[in-house]
């Protein structure tokens, strides 16, 4: 693991849609975001709509006519990959807070094993939102001249003091929460409350001020008959915060939040360049590139991205950037979609063509 420790037989989990070419060279890996399984689109094996259903199909942006689309899984989450969750081999029970600590790094790593089990050794692309906007970074960095084109949405090179402190306070709700034991609560019985709080304050920088004012305002819920000091919620802002908790609460495992959440405060792109963020830049060898951000994002702000682009132009690769005003904040990229999917999917068709034939 990057940052110490050893993980024994590692398993990664990802779907893929499209065919792999005889020559293994028409792939295109997608990194999610923190909270995401690899489940990004439907197909026959797995029907329900994906978390990206229209970037992935026949003539969609990330068009399986022509790329063998992976999503991977990320090392440490709950859906599907190892992670503090899963059962430690030596002692029959989770790993809980005995997991190794986890590194954005790893995340790349164990996505790139993936790949390589894949017979996949060279990618027409890399494509990551979010958390998966730092993965796809440390990818090129970690492993230089591997990936061909790279697409960064909503990414950092490392985390603002402001996404940290956000971060931290969500950590600390989490492990607040008595129900979290230390991290050594049985499945099932973790830090519910903990989570849910963490998740309402993730939800609110998610979007932006101004979507919250247009989408909710100041409407009420249906009167709730209580006696004085009944705090229940009484505006549909608060209801809907509530059930984006619950969600997230019943779905996610906490160490898994806590792990990945610290591995995103951890990461910097400088360690890869000696003290040098343009040395780290330097050694990608990717020939283009598409970052995109939102000017309303407050987690991964605009500058984070011209950040971005401005090295990926310096170290010499064709760079198309895109400041888009959407209102939805962070969460633009899988919400404000007629943005994004002509800009991703302008930039694919640009790859180098493909042959689609079955390997």
């Amino acid at each position: 693991m990057f940052r110490g420790g050893v993980l024994e037989q590692p398993v990664i989990a990802y779907e893929c849609w499209g065919t792999l070419n005889a020559a293994r060279d028409n792939a295109i890996a997608i990194f999610t975001g923190l909270s995401p399984s690899a489940h990004a689109a439907s197909s026959p094996e797995d029907p329900r709509p994906g978390w990206w259903e229209s970037m992935i199909g026949d003539g969609r942006p990330l068009d399986t006519s022509r790329f063998f689309v992976v999503c991977i899984n990320s090392l440490g989450s709950p859906y599907g990959s190892s992670g503090p969750a899963c059962e430690d081999p030596a002692t029959g029970q989770p790993y809980g807070i005995t997991f190794p600590e986890i590194a954005v790094e790893d995340i790349a790593a164990a996505g790139r094993a993936a790949l390589r089990s894949l017979g996949i050794e060279r990618l027409a692309a890399v494509v990551g939102p979010s958390l998966g906007g730092m993965v796809v970074l440390a990818y090129c960095a970690q492993f230089p001249g591997e990936v061909e084109n790279l697409v960064s949405i909503s990414g950092a090179a490392h985390a603002t003091p402001f996404a940290i402190a956000l971060r931290s306070l969500q950590r600390e709700m989490v492990r607040g929460d008595p129900s979290w034991r230390g991290g050594n609560y049985q499945p099932g019985r973790g830090p519910r409350l903990g989570m849910r709080l963490a998740r309402k304050l993730g939800t609110i920088t998610y979007r932006s001020p101004k979507e919250w004012d247009q989408r909710f305002g100041r409407r009420r819920v249906p009167e709730i008959a209580g006696l004085s000091g009944d705090f229940r919620p009484r505006f549909e802002v608060e209801s809907y915060l509530e059930h984006q908790a619950l969600r997230f609460a019943d779905a996610f495992d906490a160490n898994a939040y806590l792990y990945l959440s610290r591995a995103m405060d951890q990461f910097d792109l400088v360690d890869h360049g000696g003290g040098s963020l343009a040395d780290a830049f330097a050694r990608f060898g990717v020939r283009r590139s598409l970052v995109l951000g939102v000017e309303t994002d407050m987690l991964f702000p605009i500058a984070q991205q011209q950040e971005i682009a401005d090295h990926l132009r310096a170290a010499g690769g064709r760079v198309e950037f895109h400041a888009f005003s959407s209102l939805q904040g962070h969460d633009a990229f899988l919400t404000d979609l007629m943005r994004f999917e002509p800009a991703i999917g302008g930039f694919v068709k640009g790859i180098e063509g493909r042959a689609p034939t079955a390997g």
